[in-house]
């Protein structure tokens, strides 16, 4: 039996004793969903070199790694707590322990007018009719990983607006990875539910201790109702060793508006893959990116806006910041249907290499079949510049301080955009810590 069938016999006995344990607390409708997606992830398989949308992520280590189910009563430690809290949050926090829902971490508790936050499981009982319209019905068939989320994912986060509410306290969902030893898989689950006319923000933050192998594959997706507004935003910090595969979709109504605001520190190999879709006229979206890369470490982000109505608007920047022997990749795609006239569309990627030994590939692209835009899209990719060094070393500051200095301007813009307070904190703090003189660097930006 090849290595590959091994694989798929493995999830085919995982899937089967999961759908086992299941079968008399989930309705039909999902059972068929979680079967639906396991036929689609068996005929596919996992990607391979072939595979276009992934032939510049290197998965091959995590498809050799045998890994088990994690175990969600797993010890978290003090340590992994604090560094994934984000001191200063005050609204509503779910804290999700390899995938399941922890009652004793979480604070759900209390008044938060507007806004319900359930663990899935809770939510398949109590809240049905605003949970099956949608879960695992965004996504798609957006590829196998979300496929095996769909088919196994235990539990989740369950985030639902009402109509007309604004949220004075963003919402923040914490993905804890735990465990020693034998490598883990956990499946991370979130649905949004932005009623018509509301608004909010809302965190994820994924974390992860270092020197232990595990694979988090997650799936986030989001309803933003007619002249709703949501910003959503991702902290990715999980461990050295650790891999990270997820999917965000969104879809739009009438006048929403959207943005999603992703920073990328931590893990081996990330990848995410982001889906956007306007299902009414007038909508925005923004989409901003930061990776921060350095040794062997792998960021991957694959990202699709399609216009498939008139009259909507989308801006999308991504960065990067890569050392050591790190690879970063950017692929966008920005579709513009027939009849979708007067859409407005921006796209571009900047990546700042700070070794010989860094790469990067960038691809962003138009497919455009409506006569009536506006659209354009670019990406650079270059060094420090040599003159600004010169011209702050010529100041007297070190070498390692200036260069610290013209890093962080570059990737500034997308730190400031942060508006949730303890998130730019966090980020702020990582990028002090990780540049090069980060002393000086935390003096000059304080």
């Amino acid at each position: 039996m090849t290595p590959v069938a091994e694989e798929r016999d493995a999830y085919r006995t995982s899937f089967e004793r999961f759908a086992a344990s299941t079968v008399s607390t989930e309705p039909a409708w999902l059972r068929e969903r979680r079967t639906a997606a396991f036929a689609r992830f068996v005929e596919k398989g996992f990607p391979g070199p072939r595979d276009e949308a992934w032939r510049h992520t290197p998965i091959a280590p995590l498809l050799r790694t045998r890994f088990e189910a994690a175990d969600p009563s797993a010890r978290v430690s003090a340590a992994l707590l604090t560094g994934a809290g984000l001191d200063g949050f005050r609204g509503p926090q779910a804290v999700l322990v390899n995938g399941r829902l922890s009652a004793e971490l979480s604070r759900l508790e209390g008044e938060h007018p507007g806004v319900e936050v359930l663990g899935l499981r809770e939510a398949l009982q109590a809240r049905p009719a605003s949970v099956e319209p949608h879960l695992g019905r965004l996504v798609g068939e957006a590829g196998v990983f979300s496929d095996l989320n769909t088919a196994l994912a235990g539990d989740g986060a369950v985030v639902l607006l009402a109509p007309g509410a604004i949220l004075a306290e963003p919402v923040h969902v914490v993905h804890l990875s735990a465990g020693e030893g034998t490598p883990s898989l956990a499946y991370a689950r979130t649905l949004v539910v932005a009623g018509r006319g509301s608004e909010g923000r809302v965190v994820e933050t994924f974390a992860g201790p270092d020197g232990w192998t595990y694979l988090v594959n997650a799936v986030t997706e989001v309803v933003v109702e007619d002249n709703a507004r949501l910003d959503h935003y991702k902290l990715q910090r999980e461990g050295a060793a650790g891999f990270h595969v997820g999917a965000l979709a969104a879809r739009l109504g009438r006048d929403a508006r959207f943005s999603d605001h992703s920073i990328a520190l931590g893990a081996l190999l990330s990848r995410t893959d982001i889906d956007v879709s306007f299902e009414g006229e007038g909508g925005e979206c923004g989409l901003y990116g930061l990776f921060v890369l350095d040794r062997r470490q792998v960021s991957d982000t694959h990202s699709r806006i399609d216009h498939a109505r008139p009259h909507c608007t989308s801006r999308e920047l991504y960065k990067g910041v890569l050392d050591g022997a790190s690879r970063g990749v950017f692929n966008g795609l920005v579709v513009v249907r027939a009849g979708a006239q007067k859409t407005d569309a921006w796209q571009m990627n900047k990546n700042l290499l700070l070794s010989r030994e860094a790469l990067v590939h960038s691809t962003p692209q138009l497919e455009i079949l409506a006569d009536d835009v506006k659209c354009k899209h670019g990406s650079t990719t270059g060094q420090l510049d040599p003159a600004a060094l010169f011209y702050l070393r010529s100041r007297g500051i070190g070498e390692a301080e200036a260069r610290s200095l013209l890093t962080y301007a570059f990737a500034s813009e997308l730190v400031e955009r942060l508006e949730i307070e303890p998130l730019r904190r966090a980020v702020t703090r990582h990028l002090q810590a990780h540049l090069p003189g980060p002393g000086e660097l935390s003096e000059a930006t304080a």
